[in-house]
């Protein structure tokens, strides 16, 4: 089950899987796995990103949600 998260730990989670960064680049951060460029929400102070937004980005990492639980 895919839970909210903050940006740090996405970030995490991305390093974990294989990608390197984060990057700035314009209004967001990204990072870089091979070919695959992930954007990752700019930290609010611990807010918390919401399932659908997470989901999005496990969808740009190539990722499946048992992949990204398993990280």
């Amino acid at each position: 089950m895919i839970n909210p998260l903050t940006s740090r730990e996405i970030v995490q989670k991305l390093r974990v899987l294989g990608f390197s960064g984060p990057y700035p680049g314009g209004n967001h951060q990204y990072m870089v796995k091979g070919n695959l460029k992930v954007r990752v929400p700019n930290p609010h102070h611990g807010q918390t990103i919401s399932v659908g937004l997470v989901k999005k980005i496990i969808g740009q990492a190539g990722l499946t949600e048992e992949e990204w639980e398993k990280a």
